[in-house]
C-alpha cells in the first residue's frame, strides 16, 4: 500500500524550517525500523542551511496506515531558536499532511508499444552497421521511447527496451506527483496551532513524554478559561 505525505512549515520562519528537517529525519529512522520503503517526492530548501520549507514523502509498506496516523497532525517544537538567541518565542509548530494524489496503474501492453529495429552505432568496423540488433521501443499512448543496444541478440534488446521504458514510464509518474504537489499551495497555509499530535523539547529534539502532554494541555485550558473570565 502507497501513501504520501506532506511535512510543511506553513512558509514559517527558519525555527519551523528547522523543525522540518528534524521530523524528516525521525520519520525515514522510523519507516526504515517499520520496513517501510520511502520516496522523497519534492523538497523545498529552506534559506537558513539544513532546513526545508517543505518536503513530500511517498510510503509504502504493509503497515503504513497505521504509521502515518501516529504522524498526520499538527508537530510542536519547544525550544530556544537557534537563529534568532534571544527571541522569546518557544513554541514553533509544523505540520504533516496525507496528501491523496491520483494514483495511475502503469500498464504496459505489448498493443501499447512498437518495436523498431534500428542498426547500432559505435565502433565496430566493418561489421557494425551489417545487422540491425538495437531496438527502438515506443509506448504509444505516452510518446515516450528507448533504445537498447547492449545485446547482440535483437530479442535480448527487445527485453531490455521493455523493462527501460517501464522504469522510464514510472519516473514519469513521480514528476505528475510532484507537479500536483507544487499545485497544492494550500496545504502550507492551514497549519493548527494546538493539540499536537507529537511534541518535542530542546536541541537534541527528542519526545515529550505524554504525562507532560496531559498537564500541558490541562494548564492550556486554564488559561482558555482565565482568558474567557478576563473578558466576562
Amino acid at each position: 500500500m502507497e501513501k504520501n505525505i506532506q511535512i510543511t512549515s506553513g512558509r514559517g520562519p527558519a525555527e519551523c524550517c528547522w523543525v522540518v528537517a528534524q521530523v524528516l529525519k525521525i520519520i525515514i529512522k522510523e519507516a526504515s525500523s517499520n520496513n517501510l520503503n520511502y520516496t522523497i517526492l519534492h523538497r523545498e530548501e529552506g534559506i537558513e542551511n539544513r532546513t526545508l520549507y517543505s518536503v513530500t514523502i511517498q510510503l509504502d509498506g504493509i503497515n503504513v496506515n497505521n504509521f502515518i496516523k501516529q504522524w498526520v497532525g499538527t508537530i510542536q517544537w519547544i525550544g530556544q531558536s537557534e537563529y534568532r538567541k534571544y527571541h522569546k518565542r518557544k513554541n514553533w509548530y509544523i505540520a504533516i499532511n496525507e496528501l491523496h494524489l491520483v494514483k495511475e496503474v502503469i500498464q504496459i501492453n505489448d498493443k501499447d508499444i512498437t518495436y523498431q529495429a534500428i542498426r547500432s552505432g559505435g565502433p565496430g568496423g566493418q561489421h557494425v552497421n551489417k545487422v540491425s540488433t538495437a531496438i527502438r521501443a515506443t509506448h504509444i499512448p505516452t510518446g515516450l521511447h528507448v533504445v537498447s543496444s547492449e545485446s547482440r541478440s535483437q530479442l535480448q534488446n527487445k527485453k531490455l527496451a521493455k523493462e527501460r521504458l517501464f522504469k522510464l514510464l514510472k519516473l514519469e509518474q513521480i514528476n505528475q506527483k510532484k507537479t500536483t504537489i507544487k499545485e497544492n499551495w494550500h496545504n502550507h497555509n492551514d497549519i493548527v496551532r494546538g493539540n499536537p499530535i507529537k511534541t518535542f523539547e530542546g536541541s537534541d529534539f527528542k519526545v515529550q513524554k505524554s504525562n507532560k502532554n496531559f498537564k500541558s494541555r490541562r494548564q492550556s485550558l486554564k488559561n482558555e478559561i482565565r482568558d474567557i473570565l478576563w473578558k466576562e
